[in-house]
């Protein structure tokens, strides 16, 4: 630093403001500090910065190893909110969603000395284990696992259920089928419950959900069942993949779709727009998602008792209307709710 402030023609306090982002450094100055550090391959020794200020200035995420959207797309937007606030990301990837693998995880992070742990937490059972270690270290989860002892961000599925029920029932289907996914996904469970209160509000029987575990495979085996039943007109995925499957078996059993059946799927995945038909599906906003995640936790690590100003953020999706929905056979075109896609 030394070197670097007599190449600069500054003091050190100066070179240290620069490397630490003061905002009360004349832009010429720092420009020349920028400059000579250039030209000496100068690196901050973020060792010694840590024995400083006591501060590492990395944030740990444990992360499911899936390629399922959701849970990757998380990843990627906690890292990438993460990196824009000036924060280095380790991240722990766990192959399964139990409290052993999550504990080793928060260990493994602990020795790289992350300030704070952001987890991915689709399951129950993530969220519980977060809570054992909640005093000790500053946790978030994130996703469809909640723990009233571990602040949380988390996306509302069950109001993103009910305007997918609602947006069919409004096109004046007389009740919405359902394709879920996996029964230990707390994700799966609100998106049913979301999809039954939306036909209990309109006085509308619910038929017995048919489950799948996410994967377009188990929306093509569902969807071939619904494709037997002459009644079937409308159906509502929890996930965009098993929607996709669906919308196969749909195909290759003669029913058009939204002709004969309308489908909606949860997710909006980037290929969602392109499927044949394009699929109407309830959208989330995972960089919103990750902004938060990330508040919650700095807002965590800068209050001495550990409790955040808030302990819960809840984001409703939105539904993007697309042409895979529209009125039951013999009935006319009523207006769409939800944002329409171009």
């Amino acid at each position: 630093m030394r070197d670097v402030a007599r190449l600069a023609g500054v003091s050190t306090q100066t070179v240290s403001r620069v490397v630490n982002k003061h905002p009360h450094v004349a832009a010429e100055t720092r420009q020349r500090v920028l400059t000579a550090m250039r030209a000496l391959n100068y690196r901050q020794n973020l060792v010694a910065r840590a024995l400083v200020t006591q501060r590492t200035g990395t944030i740990g995420i444990i992360a499911y190893e899936t390629s399922l959207y959701g849970p990757t797309s998380m990843l990627y937007a906690i890292e990438g909110a993460a990196r824009s606030a000036g924060y280095f990301v380790s991240v722990a990837s766990v192959r399964h969603l139990d409290r052993r693998s999550v504990l080793d995880a928060v260990d493994w992070l602990r020795r790289q000395q992350v300030e704070g742990i952001i987890a991915i937490a689709p399951a129950t059972a993530v969220a519980s284990a977060l809570a054992e270690v909640a005093g000790g270290m500053a946790t978030i989860s994130v996703g469809g696992g909640y723990d009233e002892a571990v602040p949380s961000a988390q996306i509302d599925n069950a109001a993103g259920a009910r305007q997918a029920a609602r947006h069919l029932l409004e096109l004046g289907h007389a009740t919405v089928h359902h394709v879920a996914g996996p029964a230990e996904w707390p994700e799966a469970g609100e998106r049913t419950d979301g999809w039954r209160e939306a036909l209990s509000a309109a006085a509308r029987p619910a038929p017995l959900p048919l489950r799948g575990d996410w994967s377009s495979q188990a929306g093509y085996e569902q969807g071939r069942l619904l494709a037997e039943d002459p009644s079937v007109t409308a159906v509502f995925c929890a996930s965009d993949q098993l929607a996709l499957g669906v919308l196969r078996a749909l195909h290759e059993a003669g029913r058009r779709v939204p002709e004969d059946v309308s489908v909606v799927g949860f997710d909006d995945t980037p290929d969602a727009g392109h499927y044949l038909p394009p699929l109407t599906t309830v959208r989330q906003d995972f960089a919103e998602l990750g902004r938060r995640s990330l508040g919650l936790l700095l807002a965590q690590l800068d209050r001495s008792d550990r409790e955040p100003a808030a302990r819960r953020t809840v984001q409703v999706p939105r539904l993007i209307v697309r042409s895979s929905t529209g009125p039951p056979p013999g009935r006319s075109a009523t207006p769409a709710t939800g944002l329409r896609a171009p």
